[in-house]
């Protein structure tokens, strides 16, 4: 049966903890939890289904994230369809500036794939060569081409964590499939703290309205499942998820 030209790009989903004023963290040092308990395990299902996770250099520095599947149940579930026990890690970053000592390196044993401009290739590749896959993205680094490349390796599902600049990327270039927005029950009133998203031309606006798919309480935040193409199903997520997944969507945490 023709099933049609495989996908040029890896199915895109979008994924972001905000408080009610649309911060991603305060303006401390210390990482702001915007998610419960709950909410974070529905985080971690939705990663145990995704084939690769992708967060920006600056979210490496900052947060120094593991990236992980956290549950020993789902980490034995992927390992029992042949899959790594957690999805594959990607950074990008212009200038290479990542320490060869951040969790995202050294947690695990997913492989890890850095996208760099082209300019930061042979500085990005003195510190990080035995630690990941380095690739040449272009100057600027491009969403479409790394998505496209992704494709190429394998790749039909990555969740995108953040931060805001690169989420504002995808969505900008009109790249993201779905979108995940899980809304705090606090503000954090501080302009020096990084918002969801900052300025940009983005395809939705009041003249072309997104569509919400879903609406969902979770203890004390609420997730807001945004359908942003037609390779989204608009169906709330239950027990089969977006792209046939067996584990529901989420957010980032």
């Amino acid at each position: 049966m023709n099933h049609g030209p495989a996908p040029t790009r890896p199915y895109v989903l979008l994924s972001c903890a905000t408080s009610i004023d649309g911060y991603i963290d305060d303006a401390s040092e210390q990482r702001l939890l915007l998610s419960n308990a709950d909410d974070l395990d529905r985080v971690d299902a939705v990663r145990a289904s995704c084939d690769a996770i992708l967060v920006g250099a600056g979210t490496v520095r900052r947060d120094d994230p593991r990236l992980l599947v956290r549950s020993a149940v789902r980490r034995a579930e992927r390992v029992a369809c042949g899959r790594p026990s957690s999805p594959t890690k990607v950074t990008l970053t212009a200038r290479g500036d990542l320490d060869p000592t951040a969790r995202f390196f050294t947690a695990g044993d997913p492989s890890r794939i850095v996208y760099c401009a082209t300019g930061a290739v042979e500085k990005t590749r003195e510190r990080l060569d035995r630690l990941a896959i380095i690739v040449d993205a272009g100057e600027p680094v491009d969403p479409e081409w790394l998505l496209a490349d992704l494709a190429g390796r394998g790749v039909e599902r990555l969740m995108v964590e953040g931060g805001g600049t690169v989420h504002a990327q995808f969505l900008t270039a009109g790249l993201a499939d779905e979108l995940h927005l899980v809304v705090a029950p606090f503000f954090v009133g501080d302009g020096r703290a990084p918002r969801f998203v900052g300025e940009g031309r983005f395809p939705w606006h009041p003249g072309r309205r997104a569509r919400l798919a879903e609406a969902r309480q979770i203890g004390d935040v609420v997730l807001l499942r945004y359908a942003l193409s037609n390779r989204c199903p608009t169906a709330p997520a239950g027990s089969a998820g977006p792209a046939g997944s067996a584990a529901p969507a989420g957010s980032a945490g």
